[in-house]
């Protein structure tokens, strides 16, 4: 059964430790991701993007695929389906698909009509038991086409979208999707903590935590991150793990070449990535 991500984040913010949002691109991804969770007895958010979801044939389709995955697989942790960086009509079509969380994303809007369409899935996801994440201040790379430069959210404003009762926050410090470059200046841990101050209790959400070195994660954790999402390097383990076993023939070698197991060793790097971001970020035994 999919659960809304509210209570899993509400106890984590009070534990001072993160729930891992591990994005899924198909079905190995999701199944590396769940039975990892399992073993650990972690709560874990399953992250699916627009141009995923497109991919995996729809949000039915995936929908379909995650309860069926956690009925047969015996998974007892709590699992949240969540739309990233949705649109406002993606939000609502995984609304109607069964998703159990959405992100809307209108920190390219002017702030005002960031607001109204806020407000407008507040209601709804209020009404459905489901939680939404909003986002102040772009988060800097390259997400679904859209490229920010990793800007620094103003905590004010932060705290008109908190207001509208939204469940978690994703507030712009400086991080960006994909690879860090050399020559990043690292998290403005004075934005976090100005916008810590002003949402309260609110858990914040960490985008981009693919790259960020250990003590800056720990960190952001401390200064009430209670989310983090990785997606890029779970990305990185799976293309590099594949690489090594074709690169020593081990396709060619008897029945090398069957998908089941051709994409073992990334499933297996996969899992790897997921357990050793769940270690960090103490969400370990909190299921």
């Amino acid at each position: 059964m999919l659960v809304s991500a509210k209570s899993m984040l509400t106890k984590a913010k009070a534990g001072k430790y993160a729930v891992g949002q591990f994005n899924i691109n198909n079905l190995e991804w999701t199944k590396a991701i769940l039975l990892t969770a399992e073993e650990l007895k972690s709560p874990v958010i399953l992250g699916v993007s627009e141009g995923a979801g497109k991919y995996m044939c729809g949000y039915k389709t995936v929908v379909g695929m995650v309860k069926g995955m956690i009925e047969e697989l015996g998974i007892t942790v709590p699992v949240a389906l969540h739309l990233d960086h949705g649109s406002y009509e993606g939000a609502m079509k995984c609304i109607e698909a069964g998703f159990s969380s959405v992100m809307f994303d209108g920190s390219h809007y002017p702030i005002e009509e960031n607001i109204e369409k806020t407000t407008a899935l507040v209601k709804l996801c209020e009404e459905k038991g489901l939680s939404l994440e909003a986002e102040v201040g772009a988060i800097g790379g390259e997400e679904d086409g859209v490229i920010g430069n990793g800007e620094c959210a103003d905590p004010n404003e932060c705290k008109m979208i908190a207001d509208l009762g939204v469940t978690m926050l994703a507030a712009g410090i400086g991080n960006i999707h994909g690879k860090y470059p050399a020559n990043w200046p690292g998290l403005s841990f004075e934005t976090l903590a100005a916008v810590s101050e002003k949402v309260g209790d609110m858990p914040l959400v960490l985008h981009g935590g693919t790259g960020i070195p250990a003590e800056m994660i720990q960190k952001a954790i401390s200064l009430g991150v209670s989310k983090i999402n990785v997606n890029t390097e779970c990305q990185l383990a799976f293309q590099a793990a594949t690489r090594k076993y074709v690169e020593e023939g081990k396709d060619l070698q008897g029945k090398g070449f069957d998908p089941r197991k051709l994409l073992a060793p990334g499933f297996e790097a996969i899992k790897a990535t997921v357990k050793e971001k769940m270690e960090l970020f103490g969400s370990v035994g909190k299921a």
